[in-house]
């Protein structure tokens, strides 16, 4: 839908809602979105999407494109740290 009809649509609801007709509304749109972002999230991987995943992680490893653990726990370590600093200077 074009942005002109979504705003003639709001603009209709508008003048023939009432506030509490506009916040029930609201809520039930609000809700309706959720639960279509919540299945979409569950939504299972094709096995073409997951070859593919395989694929590129495959390739990414035969470039030397990866990290390994001890680079990954040495800057989580580091971001930890820089927040501790950041919390106790605002602190101060």
């Amino acid at each position: 839908m074009s942005t002109a009809t979504l705003t003639n649509l709001r603009d209709y609801l508008y003048g023939t809602l009432s506030p509490a007709n506009m916040l029930w509304l609201s809520k039930q749109l609000a809700d309706y979105v959720k639960k279509l972002q919540e299945q979409e999230k569950l939504k299972p991987y094709t096995m073409n999407e997951i070859n593919s995943m395989l694929d590129e992680a495959e390739k990414q490893f035969s470039e030397g494109d990866y990290v390994t653990n001890e680079e990954l726990f040495r800057e989580w370590d580091e971001e930890i740290e820089h927040e501790e600093h950041s919390e106790m200077a605002e602190a101060v």
